[in-house]
């Protein structure tokens, strides 16, 4: 076998301009996704969108969605980093840009945002996760035939005082509460605000998107944070046919009568050679509960211990489901939680990119858009083998592609540098996704400045 090692490479470096090349050629598959769900025209057909007084000039906002959706599926996680998206030619050439904006054109669109705007973004994305979930196979999305929804929140901290709407968090820093709904894979809704409790906005949430889930098998994981009494009956209320909800709260009257229950409640001892562990059921009514609560109570003893530890969820099971069951099932809560961590880490949203409560609403609500157009792309579209990718892969491995251009007689030509493995699928995708340039001028759309 011969001898691999590290040497200099033996290739001469030739540099480009810019105006020729781009490292954001994958870019495409998102844009012929936001037109096959004609997301560009959505945008245009919002007036509350537009703030300019006259029409005829300055960006649309189809542009300004586009770039920023561009921006953060490129990698990018700011207001700069959008602007230097829009600095590359190639790419806005590409993608039907004529130019981007500046990061201070970028911040003032979304300053001068409204309640009612942030809302149309909101509606539009749920739209998305319609159409998507109605499109995708039900085995990419599904959990054994039922539409799992999830309910959590986090913490997003700010330095300084300029944030409009910041509070001090539980751990006595300054933060903005972000709650948001899941259906499935996808991020289907969410507030961004100063919220004292976090679940304040579960109500809210499950209200305004009952119908998506009541009409067909369901599941909802929630956190502690929800276990409160006035939080379970809104869950009750929610539409859902199975629930649960992690109780580690208010556990002294549950510790009292786990530690009552006859021996002949829990299931069977496990062999000597394991983890002691049992499970059982108990009924209990917290206080604003307007009914008792079925808890699947475990308890566990770990090498050394005298006495009894325990571990509550509470929820609706089915009728067939043990207690171990809803523990087993309940633990599927954690792939959900990576989940909204992969929002937050793949798309850098741990910095909200301005000071005016307003603007940052507006921002993520354009980072769920690109979220969801990620994810959408995964499950319609990428092969078996792909759909346990992350989201910073799909950018790494299919998004950020070297793409050059040249000057033809009557037209030019984008050439993409596809990955090893991938050119069969890029074709397909191109061939059924991407309309051919027909000859003549290209039929003139209003998606970017004016």
């Amino acid at each position: 076998m011969p001898l691999f090692s590290k040497q200099k490479s033996k290739l001469h470096l030739r540099l480009t301009n810019s105006d020729q090349a781009s490292a954001h050629g994958g870019q495409v598959l998102v844009d012929a996704l936001c037109r096959r769900f004609d997301l560009w025209q959505r945008l245009q057909r919002e007036p509350a969108l537009d703030p300019r007084r006259r029409q005829s000039v300055g960006f649309t906002p189809a542009a300004h969605v586009a770039q920023l959706i561009f921006a953060l599926t490129s990698g990018g996680a700011s207001l700069a980093d959008a602007e230097r998206i829009g600095h590359d030619r190639v790419l806005m050439n590409l993608l039907g840009l004529k130019k981007g904006a500046d990061q201070t054109t970028l911040g003032e669109w979304l300053r001068a945002q409204t309640k009612e705007s942030v809302q149309v973004l909101h509606r539009i994305n749920a739209e998305l996760v319609d159409w998507a979930s109605g499109q995708a196979q039900p085995a990419r999305w599904l959990h054994a035939g039922q539409a799992e929804v999830f309910f959590d929140d986090t913490q997003i901290e700010v330095t300084g005082h300029q944030f409009e709407g910041a509070r001090l968090n539980y751990e006595g820093n300054r933060a903005l509460g972000w709650q948001t709904l899941w259906l499935g894979p996808w991020l289907l809704d969410g507030i961004l605000d100063g919220a004292g409790d976090v679940s304040e906005h579960l109500s809210e949430l499950l209200q305004a998107h009952r119908a998506r889930w009541q009409d067909r098998p369901n599941y909802l994981y929630a956190d502690s944070g929800s276990s409160a009494g006035k939080y379970l009956n809104q869950i009750e209320q929610g539409g859902f046919a199975r629930w649960s909800v992690s109780y580690n709260k208010w556990t002294d009257k549950l510790d009292r009568l786990a530690a009552e229950l006859p021996e002949s409640q829990w299931s069977a001892k496990a062999a000597c050679d394991q983890a002691q562990a049992q499970y059982a059921w108990l009924k209990h009514q917290p206080g604003e509960c307007q009914s008792a609560q079925k808890f699947a109570s475990l308890r566990w003893k770990k090498e050394g211990d005298l006495l009894w530890r325990y571990a509550y969820v509470v929820g609706q099971p089915g009728e067939k489901d043990s207690p171990a069951g809803v523990f087993e099932r309940h633990r599927l809560k954690g792939a959900k939680e990576q989940g909204f961590s992969e929002v937050l880490n793949g798309l850098d949203l741990h910095h909200p990119p301005c000071s005016d409560l307003i603007a940052n609403q507006a921002f993520y609500a354009i980072a769920m858009l690109a979220y969801n157009l990620l994810i959408s792309l995964k499950v319609l579209d990428l092969p078996d083998a792909a759909q346990s990718w992350r989201i910073q892969t799909i950018i790494r491995h299919l998004l950020t592609l070297p793409v050059t251009v040249s000057a033809h007689a009557r037209y030019e030509v984008a050439r993409i540098c596809i990955p090893a493995g991938w050119l069969r699928w890029w074709r397909l995708f191109v061939d059924q996704w991407i309309p051919k340039r027909q000859s003549g001028r290209p039929v003139v759309e209003a998606v970017d400045s004016a």
